[in-house]
């Protein structure tokens, strides 16, 4: 990673955060303490910004400079709020389509499937706070571009995002291989959410649990599943086709 991606320095960090960085997640020293540490996750929590604790070798690892047990990556992107999205999206008479992304963690993955989104015409992105892939130049890179063009949306919880999508009018419909029923008998006309889960995961318990459908794409072969991107491409042009009927 590049060092213009990366603020490092205990108050540097807090500076940026304060001046409204777009800050996708921060490393700190695990044994990090001190006032100005006290005051640094202070104003990281009052922001809802991540925060992880490592040994300080990692951080080692990004930087030879003095960071000071700190540092912070930029996001390639300025976020957007699904609230803000959903109405936006209504009030101009479009169906919503989004995409949320439960538990991926791989750059190259998270940019092939923005990619698809954009050009298959899908509404907003949405990956969580914690547990997820990190923005960055690398994943824009991946995306052709695409990140820069669709509206990402990373919220605190996805489980709360699927309950207001829900309350929104919008079909939740979960990808798993513990559905009976195939990505083709879903109907997708309707205003939809399609949730995708990391390959080893999949997608969560919780977030199946609420799903108002969950489907599944037929396998035939003998290796255990697909590549996600390819297969939030298959679920996606399913939209595209029905909606194009």
């Amino acid at each position: 990673m590049k060092e213009k991606e990366m603020i490092f320095g205990i108050r540097a960090v807090i500076e940026a955060v304060e001046a409204g960085k777009e800050i996708d997640k921060i490393i700190v020293r695990k044994d990090l303490q001190g006032e100005l540490a006290k005051e640094l996750f202070a104003i990281l929590n009052s922001n809802n910004i991540p925060v992880q604790r490592v040994p300080v070798e990692r951080l080692d690892r990004y930087t030879r400079k003095n960071h000071q047990g700190v540092i912070a990556f930029l996001s390639a992107i300025t976020y957007e709020r699904i609230e803000d999205i959903v109405p936006f999206l209504y009030e101009n008479g479009k169906i919503p389509f989004i995409i949320l992304l439960d538990g991926i963690t791989d750059v190259r993955n998270f940019g092939a499937i923005a990619r698809t989104c954009e050009v298959a015409g899908a509404d907003a992105i949405v990956i969580p706070a914690r547990g997820s892939v990190s923005v960055n130049a690398d994943a824009v890179k991946t995306s052709a571009g695409a990140l820069l063009k669709i509206p990402v949306c990373k919220e605190q919880s996805l489980t709360a995002t699927i309950k207001y999508l829900k309350d929104c009018g919008i079909k939740v419909v979960a990808a798993t291989e513990k559905a009976e029923k195939t990505y083709t008998e879903g109907t997708y006309t309707e205003p939809v959410a399609i949730v995708m889960g990391a390959e080893d995961m999949g997608v969560s318990i919780e977030n199946i649990r609420i799903a108002d459908e969950l489907v599944r794409i037929p396998q035939f072969g003998t290796i255990a599943s697909l590549n996600v991107s390819v297969a939030a491409g298959v679920l996606m042009y399913e939209v595209v086709r029905q909606r194009n009927l």
